[in-house]
């Protein structure tokens, strides 16, 4: 099979995580009789100093024109940059945020799980993690407090900032359905978190996400204020299957589940729409302070390009096939250096790549 891949490397570590998960992709391809093609983009930080913006339009025409997009990381001080002095829609951000808009990805999806090789790494107490814990946070990606109408302006003599934060309810329920399929394909369960106690948009996020679950009989579904959600995944990681929630929540939830694993750098994610193109992207930054440094960890984005395979290509023996591998690399106790345990093979990050590949 021919497969069209836009590949973003961006800034910071981008190009060098990048390049170790095309690195594996391309065995994948040797093994499986598959031809993965790379169509550069820039985005970001490079963008801007390439073209004065973070994103071109020529660049979001070539990630629409592809199969699937692979993303680095994007944005952060690099080198001096000056990035952040520039208006909030010039700077290296506002290229993602556009680039998920004209692509129309609604649903993020990012897996937690702590895997057994790494629960040295895990902050949580032995009798916490218990038998580790596998669940996946899926968030609303192209509304709510992101994307509203937003201004600052002098009211009675004080600077006042105002932010908006709108749902309608097609987009809760697209979001929601999501959520179920995943839970259906998992131990079936769903936990929906929101601030409902408080705002009107979780009131109406609560009351459309059950009138989906109407569709979903063989799905348990419960409710979780998202200041609870957070403490639970501390104190109890391992009763979650599924979490769905909006976009600020989703954005802070899934961050803090990351930590929980191990590693930020361990953590995967997909951004999908209605079709089968999608974004796939390490839930990590960009890390300018190692950068160059060959010390990121690329098993992130290696992840993402598995979920790549799966989602958008239906790939699913090859995704499987990666996963492997990352578990095989680790359990023979090579570590990148976030993730370094005692008595453990510390290696940089082309040769976790390199190991990786290996072993697929």
């Amino acid at each position: 099979m021919e497969y069209n891949i836009a590949v973003i490397p961006g800034d910071g570590i981008g190009p060098e995580i990048i390049r170790e998960a095309m690195k594996v992709l391309d065995a994948v391809g040797r093994k499986y009789g598959h031809n993965f093609s790379y169509t550069q983009v820039l985005m970001g930080g490079v963008s801007i100093d390439a073209t004065g913006v973070p994103l071109t339009d020529e660049a979001l025409m070539t990630a629409k024109n592809s199969d699937a997009v692979l993303l680095g990381a994007v944005g952060g001080n690099v080198g001096g940059s000056n990035w952040y002095s520039l208006p909030p829609h010039l700077r290296p951000e506002a290229g993602l945020l556009a680039l998920r808009k004209g692509l129309n990805l609604y649903a993020n999806i990012r897996p937690a799980i702590l895997f057994d090789e790494l629960k040295a790494a895990c902050p949580l107490r032995e009798d916490i993690i218990g038998e580790g814990f596998d669940f996946v946070v899926v968030r609303e990606l192209t509304g709510g407090l992101y994307f509203g109408d937003r201004w600052t302006k002098e009211v009675d003599g004080l600077r006042t900032a105002t932010d908006t934060l709108v749902y309608n309810e097609n987009e809760i329920a697209r979001i929601a359905k999501i959520a179920f399929e995943i839970a259906r394909k998992r131990r079936k369960k769903v936990c929906s978190v929101d601030k409902a106690n408080v705002l009107d948009s979780s009131r109406l996020w609560r009351q459309v996400t059950k009138e989906v679950a109407e569709n979903y009989p063989d799905v348990e579904l419960v409710d979780m204020l998202v200041d609870n959600c957070a403490m639970q995944i501390v104190k109890d990681p391992g009763q979650f299957d599924v979490i769905l929630t909006e976009n600020m929540f989703g954005d802070i939830l899934s961050d803090e589940a990351s930590m929980v694993t191990g590693s930020i750098g361990m953590l995967s994610s997909a951004s999908l729409g209605e079709g089968k193109l999608g974004l796939y992207e390490p839930s990590h930054g960009s890390a300018p302070d190692i950068a160059g440094q060959n010390k990121a960890n690329p098993i992130a984005t290696i992840l993402s390009a598995a979920m790549m395979l799966r989602y958008s290509f239906d790939l699913d023996m090859e995704a499987d096939r990666v996963e492997e591998a990352v578990r095989k690399v680790l359990k023979k106790g090579y570590r990148t250096v976030d993730i370094m345990s005692p008595e453990k093979t510390l290696v940089g990050t082309d040769k976790m790549g390199d190991l990786i590949a290996q072993e697929v």
